[in-house]
């Protein structure tokens, strides 16, 4: 993919089916031109991780990623030695009475690779896309490894050496800001924060990934859920939900809402029974008026 202009990466985009709005075109084209990791931030559901995806397409290079979680560390992110196998080496050798060196076990065939260090030693044909998921459920000790591994895109494993990116790999960071991340990391990296999107905006993601709906379908879904976002939800639905919701109707033959249905799918619009019972019984009706009345 030739990176000519900005409004050429956003046709892109929307050629793999990723609606973004130029603000965020922006950060992606300026984080690829200037060999930047890119930081999203944004609420679960609003397309964070599915940026990665669509950049490795475009790329036609590979997606690792990296699952972050509380109490991550560098065995899980980098690498770890395969200790059954290095047992099993050890066993056989003492079977047939041979010797072995400690560079032995310790060699190439019984290191596990993890996204880190798979991400920087499989970019000497062309970069990676690495994508670093939730990074704010890790603690403050990763982060600081991250900030390290960012700056140099290099990593020293004792027994072996030090492995350094021939090809820096496109990072993109996600954060749904469960907890605020230090401002170090974030100067090394483009930020923009992905928010809910516009009714219209909404409406082309839902007719670009379930072309099959009717327009009618697809316009009170986007209304519905733009709607229901103005309840006080324990969690509000993400546009990820507003594509579940629809496939679920047009799976069921639906070409346009009905309250019964809606009641009878708000558990794939909903993640939280107690959001499910607060629709159901108090605002059901209202929002579902409103939105068939605005579409």
């Amino acid at each position: 993919m030739k990176l000519n202009s900005i409004s050429d990466l956003r046709s892109s985009l929307r050629e793999e089916t990723y609606i973004a709005d130029r603000g965020l075109t922006t950060a992606i084209y300026l984080a690829l031109k200037l060999q930047k990791p890119l930081f999203l931030e944004g609420e679960p559901g609003v397309g964070k991780t599915e940026v990665a995806k669509v950049v490795s397409r475009l790329l036609d290079t590979n997606l690792i990623r990296l699952q972050c979680y509380e109490g991550i560390d560098v065995n899980q992110a980098v690498y770890e030695w395969n200790f059954t196998r290095q047992i099993m080496h050890i066993r056989a050798m003492e079977a047939q009475h041979k010797g072995f060196s400690e560079e032995e076990l310790f060699g190439e065939k019984f290191l596990l690779r993890r996204p880190l260090l798979q991400a920087i030693e499989n970019s000497a044909e062309k970069p990676q896309v690495l994508l670093i998921d939730e990074v704010d459920r890790s603690d403050e000790e990763f982060e600081a490894f991250l900030l390290e591994i960012l700056s140099d895109f290099q990593i020293t494993i004792p027994e072996i050496g030090t492995i350094q990116a021939e090809n820096r790999p496109f990072v993109i960071l996600t954060s749904n800001r469960t907890r605020e991340l230090h401002d170090a990391l974030k100067r090394r990296c483009i930020y923009f924060w992905i928010d809910y999107p516009s009714f219209q905006k909404e409406l082309d993601i839902v007719q670009a990934k379930v072309p099959d709906a009717s327009i009618q379908l697809a316009r009170q879904v986007t209304s519905f859920v733009q709607e229901l976002r103005q309840e006080e939800l324990y969690k509000v639905p993400g546009v990820a939900e507003t594509i579940d919701w629809i496939t679920a109707l047009v799976a069921l033959d639906q070409t346009a809402l009905d309250e019964t249905i809606v009641e009878d799918t708000l558990g794939v619009l909903l993640k939280y029974q107690d959001d499910v019972e607060h629709v159901r019984t108090k605002v059901l009706n209202q929002v579902y008026n409103r939105a068939t009345v605005s579409a």
